[in-house]
C-alpha cells in the first residue's frame, strides 16, 4: 500500500480572502456584553428627555482576513474582559456628568464611538464595530472604515 501523504498548514496560513469571487473575505467573531446607565438626551432645539435608565447592550466584532497561529480571530475570553474593563465605568452611572463622554451629549452613537475608542486603548487592534442596543430593536453603532 502506498504512503498517504498529509498536507499540513499552521491555522495562521487559513486565508479567508481567498474566495470565489473579487469580494474581500473576512473571519470574524462578536462578544456581547452590557451595562446599567441613566441619561437624558439634549435636543436641537434645547429641549431634553426625562433623565431614564436602559439596560444597555453592547455588541463588538473583530475582523481580520487571516487566522492567528491557533486559527482564532482573537480569543473570547480576552475580548470579553476588555470589554468588560470598557464598559465598567458606565455601570449605575449618569452620563450626561460621566467624565469618560467629555461632557459630549449621551447618545447611543456617542456611548459606541467612546466604547470604540476605549477598546482601542486596551488593546484591541482589530476592533471593527461597536454595536450599542438602548432598547429593543434601537441600535447605533460605530465601525473603522472598510
Amino acid at each position: 500500500m502506498g504512503a498517504v501523504i498529509v498536507n499540513r498548514r499552521p491555522w495562521g496560513s487559513v486565508d479567508a480572502t481567498r474566495g470565489l469571487s473579487d469580494k474581500i473575505r473576512m473571519f470574524a467573531i462578536t462578544v456581547e456584553g452590557g451595562f446599567r446607565a441613566q441619561h437624558h438626551v439634549r435636543f436641537a432645539d434645547g429641549s431634553t428627555e426625562e433623565p431614564h435608565a436602559h439596560d444597555w447592550r453592547v455588541r463588538v466584532t473583530l475582523r481580520r482576513p487571516r487566522l492567528d497561529t491557533v486559527g482564532m480571530v482573537a480569543d473570547f475570553d480576552r475580548v470579553r474582559d476588555l470589554l468588560a474593563d470598557a464598559l465598567a465605568p458606565f455601570e449605575g452611572a449618569d452620563l450626561n456628568v460621566h467624565p469618560l463622554l467629555h461632557g459630549l451629549n449621551p447618545t447611543a452613537e456617542v456611548v459606541a464611538k467612546r466604547t470604540f475608542d476605549r477598546l482601542i486603548e486596551l488593546g484591541l487592534s482589530d476592533l471593527f464595530r461597536v454595536e450599542i442596543t438602548e432598547a429593543p430593536g434601537c441600535v447605533a453603532a460605530y465601525e473603522s472604515a472598510p
